[in-house]
């Protein structure tokens, strides 16, 4: 079984388990996502088009992205553990790159 998750910089890592060992290898796996920015009066305001509740705001353009990255690797982390728990047991994992 394998698993892969993200570090704080967004780089992916693998983790496999075979017998009694844990193989950590580092992915080329990409990890783009679009961050939808706007104005709005003081502040600004932003989401990540493709992972929906991932939403910030701030009252600089840097700080948003900064926001918008922290949140977005949270939701990430969130939802495989999540999807992991549903599937309880006897499942497996495999990598999809669109």
């Amino acid at each position: 079984m394998s698993a892969v998750y993200l570090n704080r910089k967004g780089r992916a890592w693998t983790v496999a388990r075979r017998s009694d060992t844990i193989i950590l290898k580092a992915s080329e796996m990409p990890n783009t996502f679009t961050a939808v920015l706007k104005r709005d009066g003081e502040w600004w305001i932003g989401w990540i088009a493709e992972v929906p509740g991932v939403n910030c705001q701030e009252h600089t353009r840097e700080a948003l992205l900064a926001s918008l990255k922290a949140a977005l690797v949270e939701a990430l982390d969130f939802n495989r553990r999540e999807a992991l728990q549903a599937a309880d047991t006897g499942y497996s994992e495999e990598l999809i790159t669109v």
